[in-house]
């Protein structure tokens, strides 16, 4: 079985950071449970990366690089290259994902 190594982006770090913030303005508890999940889920792809589906909107016009782990209302994008697994962004489903994977692309500032 072949290890990856999960790589996490600087923005997506902070993608996580911030919605973690924000859960803990409410409940202290959700915002602890919700950030071991995902991080839980994230531990996965260091033995199965490609476990996760590939970007439902991406994969509709033939980009395929690009996965994502769904947790509650959340999407972890990622893409593996070689022995890494890069994670791109965390977002809150409700977000246009092709938008906000063009800025962090094009080092574009979020709207």
């Amino acid at each position: 079985m072949k290890n990856f190594k999960v790589l996490w982006a600087n923005s997506a770090q902070d993608d996580l950071e911030q919605i973690i913030e924000y859960i803990k303005i409410d409940n202290i508890d959700t915002a602890k449970n919700v950030f071991l999940a995902l991080k839980s889920e994230c531990n996965e792809l260091h033995c199965f990366p490609e476990k996760f589906r590939v970007v439902p909107e991406l994969q509709h016009i033939n980009i395929h690089q690009f996965r994502e782990i769904i947790y509650k209302r959340w999407r972890v994008v990622y893409k593996i290259t070689g022995a890494n697994v890069h994670v791109l962004f965390v977002v809150d489903s409700s977000r246009n994902v092709e938008d906000l994977l063009l800025q962090r692309l094009l080092n574009k500032p979020n709207s």
